[in-house]
């Protein structure tokens, strides 16, 4: 007589977890979509500079497709006016190659004069990357910025501009979309969306 009670227990614990399953599935897939939504939403105007996202640098020195996608949505945004200066942002990669100066080689070879590039070595993060770009801004005395990065990572960047404190805020996200991309990176933002909102940035730096 135990048995057959023991597998209805059983049973209604996995029915249970198979609820709590579906609704965090739903909830995953309803909070990717509205990352997906928002970092699609481009906010596209004259700006004072254009800030470029670092990402993953082939062994060659070339940037990744990704990265290339980057740039070459701040290449075009440039020749159309939208900035007259792109700041070039990312870290030292292990091998010792800087991706700031790869992303400025590559604008470089897309037409974007070299004087109109400026780079930051030090941007191995998000977070570094708003908090160097709000010191450049304010040691330059400019008030707006463009965001330029996959479609992802552009609200965790907006969250990230804000709080380092920079005036104006604009993006535009990069053309270019893989399975990477829709299946971990954007899942992997609706964890680190949060831990940002609530990370203090250092006071010191971000007014």
């Amino acid at each position: 007589m135990r048995c057959p009670a023991l597998l209805k227990r059983i049973f209604s614990l996995l029915k249970s977890l198979c609820h709590l399953a579906f609704k965090l599935l739903a909830l995953l897939i309803l909070g990717s979509l509205t990352v997906t939504a928002a970092g699609l939403w481009d906010d596209i105007q004259p700006s004072d500079i254009g800030v470029v996202l670092g990402s993953q640098v082939l062994v060659r020195g070339h940037p990744s497709p990704r990265l290339q996608a980057r740039l070459d949505k701040a290449a075009e945004l440039y020749r159309q006016g939208m900035f007259p200066r792109v700041l070039v942002s990312g870290g030292i990669e292990r091998n010792g190659i800087s991706e700031a100066q790869v992303m400025a080689n590559y604008l470089v070879s897309q037409g974007v004069p070299r004087e109109a590039i400026l780079l930051d070595e030090h941007g191995n993060t998000t977070q570094a990357t708003a908090l160097n770009t709000a010191q450049i801004m304010r040691d330059g005395k400019l008030e707006s910025a463009m965001i330029v990065t996959e479609y992802f990572h552009i609200p965790r960047a907006r969250l990230a501009f804000d709080k380092a404190g920079i005036p104006v805020i604009r993006n535009a996200h990069a053309d270019y979309v893989s399975w990477r991309g829709v299946f971990y990176s954007t899942p992997r933002e609706l964890a680190a969306i949060p831990v940002y909102w609530l990370r203090e940035f250092p006071e010191d730096r971000a007014e």
